[in-house]
């Protein structure tokens, strides 16, 4: 497959982009390496190769999930600089 000017016009109008007949040019040609590129992968024969989940030996450590007491109200509010009752009181950021 070979990446034509209109292909660039197009991909750089669906990514909002502007070039100039050079830019357009030049980055046809880059395009076309980075297929060719590609092309020259796909050569490859990779038949006995496991497909890679992740590059790290290692997996995700968890703590266990088990249920633990919660704080109470009043235990949260203890340090709070201002409640009302058993919530915290906060400025007012909304105007109606």
């Amino acid at each position: 497959m070979s990446v034509t000017i209109k292909d660039v016009e197009k991909i750089a109008e669906l990514a909002k982009l502007r070039f100039g007949g050079d830019e357009l040019e030049r980055l046809k040609g880059d395009m076309n390496q980075i297929l060719g590129y590609i092309d020259s992968l796909n050569e490859l024969d990779l038949g006995d190769v496991e497909p890679l989940e992740n590059i790290n030996d290692i997996e995700n450590v968890e703590r266990a999930d088990v249920p633990e007491d919660c704080i109470t109200n009043e235990e949260a509010l203890k340090n709070a600089p201002a409640k009302t009752g058993k919530y915290f009181r906060v400025p007012k950021v909304i105007d109606k």
